[in-house]
């Protein structure tokens, strides 16, 4: 997280109903000035920070969690109830060493509808992962790919291209919701036509630093 003391209320919320699970719970904070820390931290939450990056940030939460199995969740995505079974229901019985959910947007266009659906079919034809789809891996596996590569944007892309030599990701299709405020703020067709010109952009092989200045322009 960095700076997100306006939703990490319902996060909290969230990821407590899994820490009652049996869950570890670890919140990677990248340097926040808004009193995101002391909120998490006043509800018994495990905070530890890293440098900035979601990366760096993923890589070191990590590399201090002592499971097995890793989920990767966006401050921003909301994981269904029954998570954890439909994961081990997933990857149980040596399956897939790595998976994904399906994916729903919750913004205020019904187009957002339409361009969850077209993520979702993009993952299941190319095993590529995106990370708002909660990725979850063994992490032996993780281990031995050396981790999200630590590059300012794409790394779940990158990632994927890892593990999929390692295996089929599972799919998750009951979906995880992540939120639409990207969209909102700037518009669904900017952003969609935004998002697939950066891609087309890292195919062909543009600096990764070049296209995550775009991204955040």
């Amino acid at each position: 997280m960095l700076n997100e003391a306006k939703i990490l209320p319902d996060l909290i919320e969230h990821v407590l109903l899994f820490k009652d699970q049996g869950c570890e719970i670890i919140l990677v904070d990248g340097g926040s000035d808004d009193g995101s820390v002391a909120m998490a931290e006043a509800k018994g939450l495990t905070v530890i920070h890293s440098r900035s990056g979601r990366a760096q940030q993923m890589n070191t939460g990590a590399e201090f969690s002592s499971a097995n199995l890793l989920l990767f969740l966006h401050v921003d995505t909301r994981l269904p109830a029954n998570a954890l079974q439909l994961i081990e229901r997933c990857t149980g019985h040596g399956q897939h060493q790595w998976g994904r959910f399906d994916v729903m947007i919750n913004g205020k266009s019904s187009v957002l509808k339409l361009v969850a659906l077209l993520m979702n079919w993009r993952s299941a034809l190319s095993s590529i992962a995106t990370g708002d789809q909660a990725i979850f891996i063994q992490r032996a596996t993780f281990l031995r790919i050396g981790g999200f590569p630590e590059q300012p944007l794409m790394e779940d892309i990158e990632l994927s291209k890892r593990l999929k030599v390692q295996g089929k990701p599972g799919r998750v299709t009951v979906p995880v919701m992540t939120s639409g405020r990207r969209w909102d703020e700037y518009g669904v067709w900017t952003t969609i036509f935004l998002m697939w010109r950066l891609r087309w952009n890292y195919w062909r092989g543009v600096c990764v630093e070049k296209i995550a200045a775009a991204y955040r322009q």
